[in-house]
């Protein structure tokens, strides 16, 4: 079966490429279609902007689609950026603007205070109209100073206390063991057999 992946941003075309390896579908990305909606992103959560970008791809293409919401929530900034995470530091802004702003707002924090968690919602959508919602999230502590080269957003400066090393330290292989996504991917795969049986009903 042809799946679309309903995402432009080649980090999350690549996580979730690799997540999905081994399962009997057929990916299919946005730039497979000639021309495809633009989503505008103004849900109050993550759930309701994965699921709006995949009811709209899926009513467009005929396919079933799955769409990603994530970002980072930092507890002691009562959950920001969160849904603005990709934006927060303006609409064109790049990842290393992102995070060097939410790095000045923490400057000074003790370490209790710099708790924060990577959240990312996976909503899958059928032409028949069956829809789920699965998350996935992974704590850790957002540190002083970027470290590392590898992932994207908030990876330099995200510590995962169990292994020493921020996201962006890891190999993509261990980061793919763990992460927000990963999890998130890890309900989607429990469930995906019975969605796709009753996607062909």
């Amino acid at each position: 079966m042809n799946i679309v992946i309903a995402t432009t941003n080649q980090n999350k075309l690549r996580e979730l490429k690799d997540l999905l390896q081994g399962f009997d579908v057929e990916l299919l990305y946005l730039k497979d279609f000639s021309e495809h909606p633009a989503v505008v992103e103004d849900g109050e959560s993550f759930a309701e902007n994965a699921l709006k970008k995949a009811r709209a791809i899926c009513a467009h293409t005929g396919l079933v689609t799955i769409a990603d919401d994530s970002g980072l929530e930092v507890d002691s900034l009562s959950g920001h950026p969160g849904i603005y995470s990709a934006r927060y530091a303006g609409d064109r802004a790049t990842d290393r603007e992102n995070y060097e702003k939410l790095l000045r707002e923490l400057q000074g924090a003790k370490p209790e205070n710099r708790g924060a968690r990577f959240c990312c919602v996976l909503a899958i959508v059928s032409p028949s109209g069956t829809e789920k919602v699965v998350t996935g999230e992974y704590r850790g502590v957002i540190i002083d100073e970027p470290r590392g080269h590898n992932g994207f957003g908030y990876d330099p400066v995200f510590l995962d206390p169990a292994s020493g090393l921020t996201f962006a330290e890891m190999q993509p292989e261990q980061k793919n063991k763990i992460s927000h996504r990963a999890r998130a991917l890890h309900e989607l795969r429990k469930i995906l057999p019975d969605f796709l049986g009753m996607a062909n009903q």
